[in-house]
């Protein structure tokens, strides 16, 4: 395995009749420099519980890994690139050597070396996903709160869980999202505007301005993050086939998302003529879009279809799995209460929503445990005035509000 600064943690915990089975998959070699542990090697922990566990410790690089494979599909390595939007931020992206200072599989960190100058457009897109996530959540029981801990995922996220379904799309696509903003901006020198569309324009106005270049998007977004899968650093064959599914939904739903945008001209802003070209939604509603096939996400299981293993339903009644739609492998929690195991804050002290009869209502928000209440006071700029020229000038207000949080 290529040395790497970072020390990815997950901890193992492999059910010992299904320790052969492991190393049959080479599940601990990895380009030929780890090999298999053997059971002498292993630490039992006494009890009739935990003697049937082995932990496993390898020392890897300048960091200790701890590999969690439990048999109920941990992912370690997919989506830990998120990471870099923290440790992205202080590198200058400017040596090869920075490329090993972020938390990328080693197939990335190589895509990272020959492309130096996409490392901006990929920590961007990693803020932006966490932003996009939390926003879009902000109103649900699980409100993507654990995001900020990438590369170290709480269980909400290292599991293959509908969580995770919904953070491989949005991070897939807001991937190729930047990388084709950057493209248009003029701040990535391998790339320019998108193409001028095909279809003829109309009476009203005609192609021109820089569209966001969503081909060269898709392009590099989707090698960088489908490289854990392809390098087979993704858990299971399940999780790989899940991984790359739902990637493709966040890119599908990008690719939908273009529009055409346009820019008048004219005199005194009569738009007599409008130059148009092809232009991405925001990320933010892009993560709505995707909110919406979480809410609808089918969970699958991996069987023989004929003599092929595939995902299907998980329930035989459902019709097949479109390419459109979320999947996910592990049930989740209700988030109601705090559970370290499951990876759930709980939604005690969150703020509800008295009048509401969504997600984010005290009912449905606190669980049934009902909500306190308490008043907050708000300034705010009023009675703003426009002077000539050019300033303007408000005065402060304050205003009283009531707020519920959850018990």
């Amino acid at each position: 395995m290529a040395e790497s600064q970072w020390s990815l943690e997950c901890e193992i915990v492999i059910h010992f009749e299904d320790f052969q089975k492991y190393i049959d998959q080479s599940l601990f070699q990895q380009e030929g420099s780890l090999s298999p542990p053997t059971p002498g090697r292993g630490d039992f922990v006494p009890g009739e519980r935990a003697s049937r566990q082995l932990r496993l410790k390898m020392e890897m690089g300048t960091g200790c890994m701890f590999l969690l494979l439990v048999f109920e599909w941990r992912l370690c390595g997919g989506i830990q690139w998120l990471g870099i939007a923290v440790s992205g931020t202080a590198l200058g992206w400017n040596q090869t050597q920075h490329c090993k200072l972020a938390p990328l599989v080693p197939e990335q960190q190589q895509l990272c070396r020959r492309n130096l100058e996409l490392m901006h457009s990929i920590v961007f897109a990693a803020k932006q996903t966490r932003l996009a996530c939390q926003a879009s959540m902000s109103d649900m029981r699980w409100n993507c709160s654990s995001i900020h801990l990438a590369p170290h995922f709480n269980p909400d996220l290292n599991r293959g869980t509908r969580e995770s379904s919904f953070v491989y799309a949005l991070s897939s696509a807001a991937l190729s999202h930047s990388i084709a903003r950057y493209c248009a901006s003029g701040e990535l020198p391998s790339c320019s505007c998108g193409l001028i569309p095909a279809e003829v324009a109309g009476p009203d106005f005609r192609w021109g301005g820089c569209g966001d270049n969503l081909r060269y998007g898709l392009q590099l977004g989707s090698v960088f993050a489908d490289a854990p899968v392809k390098g087979n650093r993704a858990g299971t064959q399940a999780n790989r086939l899940m991984i790359k599914h739902n990637n493709d939904v966040g890119r599908q739903t990008l690719i939908n998302s273009l529009e055409t945008k346009c820019k008048c001209h004219g005199v005194s802003g009569s738009c007599s003529v409008k130059t148009c070209w092809k232009g991405l939604q925001e990320l933010s509603k892009i993560a709505v879009n995707l909110k919406s096939k979480y809410l609808a996400a089918t969970r699958v299981i991996h069987r023989y279809v004929g003599t092929r293993k595939q995902l299907v339903p998980k329930e035989l009644d459902i019709r097949p799995v479109r390419e459109s739609e979320l999947i996910y492998l592990v049930g989740s929690p209700d988030y109601c209460s705090t559970s370290e195991k499951q990876g759930s804050y709980g939604t005690h002290e969150r703020q509800c929503n008295k009048t509401s009869v969504g997600s984010d209502s005290c009912n449905l928000m606190c669980c049934g445990r009902g909500y306190n209440a308490y008043t907050e006071t708000i300034i705010e700029r009023c009675s703003c005035k426009y002077h000539w020229c050019c300033y303007v000038t408000c005065k402060k207000c304050e205003r009283t509000a009531e707020r519920y949080v959850c018990k």
